[in-house]
Order: C-alpha cells, then structure tokens, then sequence
C-alpha cells in the first residue's frame, strides 16, 4: 500500500477523530459513553496508523501529523488520570469498587464472622447478664454503665476523641489484613473477636431495657465503620485463602499479587473510617436525640449505598470505554 492509498484509506477516521478529540478536549461532561467508544476505537486505529506510517514512510509530513494527533489524542483521553485529583479520583470511583466488585464474597464471609462472635456473646449474655465478666476484659466492663449512657453528651473532648477513634480502627482494619499472612487464621480471629465485644455490650444494655439507646450510639458512624473493617477483613481472609490454596502458581507469586490488591482494599478504606472517626467524635457523643441519631445512620447507609451504585456505573462506563464487556 502506497502513501496514496494508506491516506486515502484512513482520511475519515483521522478527521472524525480530530473532531472528537477537540469536543472531548473542551468538556466530557456533555460527551455519551457511546462516542467516548468511538473515540477510543479510533485513537487505537489511530496509533496502529501511526506505527505502520513510521516504518513505511518515516520521512513523510504525513507521519508528523499521525504523531500529532495520536499525542493530542492521549493526551485527552488521560488527561483526568496524570494529575494527582485525577488519580485520586480515578482510583475510588473505579479502581476500589472494581475490587469491592470482585471480591465481595470474601467481604461477606468477614461480616458473617463478625455476626457469629456478636450473635453468640448477645445470647449469653442476655440469658446471664453475668456472663459478661467472663467474655468481656474487667477494663471495658467496669467502664460501661447502662445507666449512665448518653450523661456525657455534649461534655467530650470531641477532637481528641475522634483523631484516637480514627486510629484505634484503622490498627484494627491493619490488623486484620496483615493477619491474611498467618493464612487468614489472624484474620478470622479478629473479625469474630470484636462481632464478640459488640455482642455482649449489646447483650448487656438489653438486659437493662436500654437496647435502643445503646444502638442509637452505635449505629451512627457504626454503619460506615463496620463497612470499612469487613473489607479490610475480607483481604485478609482473600490472601489467606490464595496461600492456602495457591492453585496453578506458587504461594510467593499469590502473596504478592493478592496482597496488591488488598493494600489497595485497605488505602480504600480509609476515607470510611475518618468519616466515621468525625462522627463517633463530634455527632455520636452530641446532645441529640435518639431519634437524630439513628437519622444519620440512615443516611450514612444511603451515602453507602450511592457510593456503590454510582460507582459501578463509573466503572461500566469506563470498561465500555475500552471495549470492555460489563
């Protein structure tokens, strides 16, 4: 194929992605995820172009041109992804819900582990509320008073307390990935071990007719909370599994490719656990009524909820972009 031939060829599609490229440049707002296609199917034609100019005519103006729109090209269609808000942007909006997405059932074997340590020290508990020496360390038992919940409200150090929450949960989130190492054995301990705490605080205070209360300063920033250390519990037990049953590969290989993505679980996470960090400082301890309380947790579970929603449609629409099948 001569110059002529490849030029006339090729023309329309250089054009049409010319065209593209100058409306996508100026704004993606207004832009369908059917063009975006088109675009990245004729910047992909466009750089198989450019590659065939360069060894057949790499001295021609035409392969100047094919340099140039290529780069013009690229350089829109990554421009949100070179900046460090584009990065940003792009990993919790794609990257993190694509791995939620993919490793969910591991997520939900972390909850149920949780659920299986409460279930098992509420129904002790409220069947002796004694039972509560013997489950719970003296230190947390002799500082909870059912009787004197929500006395303090207004009175904390709300600041102080949630900077020490914030990192009290993410050493705990820390701890139950890295436990994925010990085979998921740490992992599974620490999941059922804090579903164990909770469940006899909860066990208690139902003892004492106080079962509202108690989780109307739970669920508050418990929702976002819980959320965050059942992924973290949920990459560890994942790595776990893969050194376990390492398959085809080794355990070395499946140690470091899984503990990639749950490091990218746990960097994830952490935007859950300083939301619900300032929540369990500033609105938990508040003078509010119960009622409110219980309101922003409904509302922390709806943010949860679009969070996902809207970013399954993100991650859709930039697999379609690339040809992807969802």
């Amino acid at each position: 194929m001569n110059i002529k031939q490849f030029t006339q060829r090729y023309r329309e599609n250089w054009k049409e992605l010319e065209h593209l490229t100058t409306i996508i440049g100026k704004s993606k707002k207004n832009v369908t995820a059917k063009s975006m296609k088109q675009f990245y199917q004729l910047y992909q034609k466009a750089s198989q172009n450019l590659s065939y100019s360069q060894t057949n005519f790499p001295n021609e103006k035409l392969t100047g041109y094919l340099n140039e729109l290529v780069a013009r090209a690229h350089n829109v269609l990554y421009k949100d992804q070179t900046t460090s808000v584009g990065q940003f942007r792009h990993f919790f909006t794609t990257t993190f819900i694509g791995l939620l997405l993919e490793q969910w059932k591991a997520i939900v074997v972390a909850m149920r582990l949780f659920v299986l340590g409460m279930a098992g020290s509420f129904f002790s508990v409220i069947a002796d509320p004694l039972h509560i020496y013997t489950i719970l360390p003296n230190d947390i038992v002799q500082s909870v008073d059912p009787n004197q919940l929500g006395s303090s409200d207004g009175t904390v150090d709300s600041p102080t307390m949630s900077a020490s929450i914030m990192t009290n949960n993410i050493q705990v989130a820390f701890l139950a990935f890295a436990g994925g190492i010990t085979f998921g054995l740490l992992t599974v301990y620490v999941m059922v071990y804090n579903g164990i705490i909770v469940g006899a605080l909860a066990g208690l205070f139902w003892a004492h007719g106080k079962s509202f209360d108690f989780w109307a300063y739970i669920v508050p920033h418990g929702m976002i909370e819980l959320t965050a250390i059942f992924i973290a519990g949920g990459a560890g037990l994942l790595m776990g599994y893969k050194l376990f049953v390492p398959g085809q590969y080794s355990r070395g290989f499946q140690l470091k490719t899984q503990s990639i993505r749950s490091v990218q679980l746990i960097i994830g996470t952490i935007p859950l656990f300083i939301i619900a960090g300032v929540i369990e400082g500033f609105i938990t301890p508040a003078a509010f009524s119960l009622e409110v309380k219980y309101f922003v947790a409904f509302l922390t579970i709806i943010g949860l909820i679009l969070y996902v929603l809207i970013g399954k449609q993100l991650l859709n629409r930039h697999q379609a972009i690339r040809g992807v099948d969802s």
